[in-house]
């Protein structure tokens, strides 16, 4: 790539038009290349890959954003190749692992939604919104979860909150109200406003995820039903009852579908359901502990768990 060797060790994933491979550099550095086939696609694609590759490398030296260490398109294979960070595991994976088993424990769940806040908080304050926010596009890197996928994100204008957008783009039982409705920004002409907010509409319903299982339209079948129910103020979220009243008011609060009520990262981390843990916040040891987890699993937490809730002066 660029000139630069690299042994190519093994196929570790794929998806559409991609695929992901494992390889080490020759200083014996492990990193993943994702190949992309440009050929016959969509120029919309073409557009979401090259966007990708653009905001990565405004993202390099972010701690929470897997890092593009080099890229090229390949003309003559008619393929674009990204040299990046490799990752341990996917939330989605770790979630399909803990929903098989049972729930989630509250320390796992905390500690997720923490990782994910500041993953989210990164970005935001650099004007980006990613648009895509799900478990799998959250990945795990030597104990930190690190954002990925930014394909369809979008970097705010210094002078705005908000960005337009033709027409819905992402996962739809992770969408937000607001990215599947048109709204007129001119005379003739409708568009799609979004804003840091729809980030947050995503991030609630992951959480719902990690407490309940699914998502909160997860059980709506069809297309059609669920961007109606997703869109449509008069269908009431179901909450199922929860132990700590600060997580369902979390919960509650993100979902709410006027973006200007939900809170910003910033308001979610200083929420009593991180900070009133025996009415302190996390502590500086805690943070060092969890931040040398090699490869976070609910395993890897489980056995954790007793240091975690001595930190935090939790009782069993």
């Amino acid at each position: 790539i660029n000139g630069i060797k690299y042994q190519v060790l093994g196929l570790i994933g794929r998806g559409g038009s991609s695929k992901v491979f494992l390889m080490v550099t020759l200083s014996k550095k492990l990193c993943a290349l994702k190949l992309v086939s440009m050929a016959g696609v969509q120029p919309m694609v073409v557009e979401t890959y090259m966007n990708e590759v653009a905001i990565l490398k405004s993202l390099r030296d972010c701690e929470r954003v897997v890092r593009l260490y080099d890229y090229e398109y390949i003309r003559k294979d008619q393929v674009l190749a990204l040299v990046m960070e490799k990752g341990d595991q996917d939330l989605s994976n770790i979630l399909t692992d803990a929903i098989r088993k049972g729930a989630l424990g509250t320390i796992c769940v905390k500690f997720y939604w923490c990782e994910m806040l500041q993953a989210v908080r990164e970005i935001h304050e650099r004007g980006v919104i990613h648009s895509d926010l799900k478990p799998a596009n959250f990945l795990f890197v030597n104990g930190k979860l690190k954002l990925i996928d930014f394909g369809i994100a979008s970097i705010t204008p210094a002078d705005a909150t908000s960005v337009f957008k033709e027409s819905p783009m992402g996962t739809l039982n992770f969408m937000s109200p607001e990215s599947l409705q048109l709204v007129a920004r001119e005379p003739g002409k409708q568009c799609l406003k979004i804003s840091r907010k729809s980030d947050v509409w995503s991030l609630g319903c992951i959480l719902y995820h990690l407490v309940f299982g699914k998502t909160p339209f997860q059980h709506i079948r069809t297309t059609e039903a669920k961007l109606a129910a997703i869109a449509g103020v008069s269908y009431v979220i179901d909450f199922p009852e929860v132990s700590d009243p600060n997580l369902l008011d979390v919960l509650k609060k993100c979902l709410q579908r006027n973006p200007n009520k939900r809170p910003t990262i910033q308001e979610l981390l200083n929420h009593p359901y991180l900070t009133e843990d025996g009415a302190r916040p996390r502590n500086p040891l805690l943070e060092s502990v969890l931040s040398d987890i090699e490869n976070l699993s609910p395993a890897s937490v489980a056995k954790l768990s007793k240091v975690v809730k001595y930190l935090r002066g939790q009782k069993k």
